[in-house]
Order: structure tokens, then C-alpha cells, then sequence
């Protein structure tokens, strides 16, 4: 079977093969060709490494061949609804349910998504699974924990906007990290900071 692209990123190219995706990590020519080298292995081996670190916590897909030669990760393919396209059509209440427990053992093990968006999130057999780890990374930060549901909240607005209050809300509800109020206090910080930056 051909593969066929799926998505082009700033950072991957996602493709469908057999039944699986292959992530390729691009090069990007602006960089130095040793930095790129670099950067491009170092993320491909944190990505697979973030995900195989979750796959008993959390959904997200199985890492089934990482090579860090190639900057490729071929992973599980979760044939299921992106949220992006269908967050109104399903039942979001119980899915708001579902991300704010996903999120709060995500930030307990001290891990940032860094691209928290419905486009990265797959509901499939009742469940919502986590995609694309490609900016993760590790932090026992409360600013970086409250960054990552800033994204989440601005992406709701941004894309589901009939839904977004009471989604970001039942989201929260359901978000229980340690340091919770620190966090939840710093997203007002962090939402005051661009409304000032926004005069």
C-alpha cells in the first residue's frame, strides 16, 4: 500500500501506511545542518519517549518503531473523530469530562503537551486520545502547566466557540492536578499579560 500524506506541519510530515503513521521529522534549511541534525533527533527520541511514557496513564497511540536515523516515529493509527471537526456533533460534555482527566495525570507527571488543541485530540471507542507530542516536554513549572490550558481555552474559543464556555468550564471541573490553584490562578496572570499586550 502507497502511503498518503495525511498532514504537512511546520515541524512533520504525517503519513498513513498499512494501517499505521508514520511521523517524519523535516529539516528545515534555515538551520545549521548540525543543529538540525540535532534538534531533529533529540524530538523525535523525547516524542517517543513522552508517549511511551503515557501509554499506561492516559489514551494516547501506541509507539509500535522509533528511529532516530530517519527522525521517524511509526505509531498506532487511531481511525477514530478528530475533535476539531467534531467536538458539537458528540457528546462534549462527557468529552470536556474526559480531557480535564487526561490533562490533570498528564501535568502530574510533570509533562506539557505544548500544543493542547481539539486538533490534537482523537475520540474513539469513548475515549479521548492525545496526539501529537511533538512540542512536549517536561516541566514541574506552574506557569507552563497554566500555558498549556491557556492554548486549550483560546483553541475552544477560536474553534468551538457556540460550546466554549461551558466545555472550558466542565474542563476545569474535571482538572485536578496537584497545585491546582497555583495553576489556575496563573492562567489569570498569563490571560491579563495579553490583554495588556493587546493595547
Amino acid at each position: 500500500m502507497k502511503s498518503k500524506i495525511i498532514q504537512q506541519g511546520a515541524e512533520a510530515i504525517i503519513s498513513l501506511k498499512d494501517n499505521k503513521i508514520l511521523k517524519h521529522r523535516i529539516s528545515k534549511s534555515y538551520r545549521f545542518p548540525d543543529l538540525d541534525t540535532k534538534l531533529r533527533k533529540s524530538r523525535t527520541k523525547a516524542e517517543s519517549k513522552i508517549i511511551n511514557k503515557l501509554a499506561n496513564i492516559i489514551p494516547v497511540p501506541k509507539i509500535l518503531n522509533t528511529n532516530e536515523k530517519t527522525y521517524e516515529i511509526s505509531m498506532q493509527y487511531l481511525n477514530g473523530k478528530k475533535l476539531s471537526e467534531n467536538l458539537e456533533k458528540l457528546n462534549h460534555k462527557a468529552i470536556a469530562k474526559q480531557i480535564g482527566e487526561n490533562l490533570t495525570k498528564l501535568h502530574n507527571q510533570n509533562i506539557i503537551h505544548g500544543d493542547l488543541t481539539t486538533s490534537n485530540m482523537i475520540f474513539l471507542n469513548n475515549k479521548t486520545y492525545f496526539i501529537d507530542f511533538g512540542l512536549g516536554f517536561h516541566s514541574r513549572k506552574v506557569e507552563d502547566k497554566a500555558v498549556d490550558l491557556h492554548l486549550l481555552k483560546q483553541a475552544l474559543e477560536a474553534k468551538h466557540h457556540t460550546i466554549a464556555e461551558k466545555t472550558f468550564k466542565t474542563i476545569i471541573k474535571n482538572y485536578k492536578p496537584e497545585q491546582f490553584q497555583l495553576i489556575i490562578e496563573r492562567i489569570e496572570v498569563i490571560e491579563r499579560r495579553r490583554r495588556y499586550k493587546g493595547h
